[in-house]
């Protein structure tokens, strides 16, 4: 990783916090793992097991920005599991690593000054820097199998999935949708109102 990477990822994320680093190196470990480079298209996918809190948000962020996986190109999905944990699968070549922070790691970072501060209501943008940049650093340095767990690659039968290009208009809505979601000239969610 290049400092310029992570000057991106941070400035996508919009703030500073250790949950971002945290999913930025994890998504490098499993990068490096299965021996891939950060995706252009649909090289990579991510199957998220985190949730909707913030941390959550954070560690998802820095996962999209290592490996390129990201919701406009369709190659990321959430299980919303509240883990702080992912597969990433190589498409082509059909393996897979999981990556997860270990138990112990998790739970002291639960109780760092900056959560601390999170939890007394203090906006992520708004902790001090005395408080989040030493945090920051530490996550980018400390050695991966001291806050990692990376399992062994695995083969993965992941369905590579055809693009659709074709649309009609729902019959009931009148709405334009991609065809391949239409039940009977039926959008979703006139469907599900029905």
């Amino acid at each position: 990783m290049t400092n310029e990477q992570f000057e991106m990822a941070m400035a996508f994320h919009g703030h500073k916090c250790p949950a971002m680093p945290l999913g930025f190196r994890a998504a490098e470990a499993a990068m490096n793992a299965l021996g891939v480079k950060r995706a252009q298209d649909k090289e990579l996918y991510i199957i998220s097991e985190t949730g909707k809190g913030h941390a959550a948000g954070c560690f998802l962020d820095g996962m999209m920005s290592a490996t390129g996986c990201t919701y406009g190109k369709s190659n990321i999905e959430k299980k919303y599991y509240n883990k702080m944990a992912f597969t990433l699968i190589d498409v082509k070549k059909k393996k897979a690593v999981r990556v997860r922070l270990k138990d112990d790691f998790l739970d002291k970072m639960l109780k760092s000054p900056f959560v601390n501060q999170r939890k007394q209501g203090v906006p992520p943008q708004d902790v001090p820097s005395e408080i989040a940049n030493p945090l920051v650093e530490k996550v980018m340095s400390i050695p991966e199998e001291m806050f990692l767990v990376v399992s062994d690659v695995s083969d993965d039968d992941f369905p590579k999935g055809k693009g659709c290009f074709e649309t009609e208009l729902c019959s009931k809505c009148g709405e334009r949708v991609f065809v391949n979601k239409l039940t009977d000239g039926v959008c979703v969610p006139c469907n599900e109102k029905a």
